[in-house]
């Protein structure tokens, strides 16, 4: 069957500054990080391969309709082998440790990868960010970068085996895509897309995800 888009979930994080074990498994408001993922993704894909801890393929909780891979040591090598696995044309990236994800920031992505080969998700800096010297920087020219990132896969899969070749490492998948010479369109994200990754972070999760579900009851 011929697979137009993809998502790709990098969940292979040990969950080390939480502390509860691997960071995907993490409950919030009842529910795990991947499957909040899962479910924010799964109307607009095809396909879905999720990158576990290593080791862990034997003993993970499965879900239908998902393909497992093993992750890596870093969320670099873990994104190479889930580009490696997938099949779809266009390939949605996209960490788990961001739970609540927008239906509008997710048909952002999409359609900005379909005309221009790669995006992603980012936000306009709210604060006064200064240098480490101090020095000021003009934030009308910042973007805080988000996931989902999307990609053709091919493009996605060059810019790993590159990488990977060349002993490079980046903090995110578009950076690689930039080595290449390819510009990495910036559609906006959401606020929403808070990073789940120290213990505090837990707390203003649990209160959005209860936020949220006060409003879905009182949408219904």
């Amino acid at each position: 069957m011929s697979r137009e888009v993809g998502a790709l979930l990098a969940a292979a994080g040990s969950g080390t500054r939480l502390g509860r074990g691997p960071k995907a498994l993490v409950e919030v408001g009842g529910r795990t990080l991947l499957d909040l993922a899962l479910a924010a993704l799964a109307p607009y894909v095809d396909e879905v391969v999720v990158a576990v801890p290593p080791g862990a393929l034997g003993v993970w909780p499965q879900r239908p309709g998902v393909a497992y891979v093993e992750g890596g040591a870093t969320r670099q090598e873990s994104v190479h082998a889930l580009a490696r696995a997938a099949s779809a044309r266009y390939v949605l990236v996209h960490d788990v440790a961001r739970p609540f994800l927008p239906a509008e920031v997710v048909t952002r992505v999409v359609a900005a990868v379909r005309r221009h080969g790669a995006a992603t998700a980012a936000l306009a800096v709210a604060d006064t960010v200064v240098t480490a010297a101090g020095e000021e920087l003009d934030r009308s020219l910042l973007r805080a970068v988000q996931t989902p990132q999307a990609f053709e896969r091919e493009l996605l899969l060059a810019a790993h085996e590159s990488a990977a070749a060349a002993g490079v490492t980046a903090t995110d998948d578009a950076a690689l895509v930039r080595r290449l010479g390819r510009e990495v369109a910036l559609v906006e994200g959401s606020p929403l897309l808070m990073k789940v990754t120290r213990p505090e972070d837990l707390v203003l999760a649990e209160a959005l995800a209860s936020r949220l579900a006060a409003e879905a009851r009182g949408g219904r």
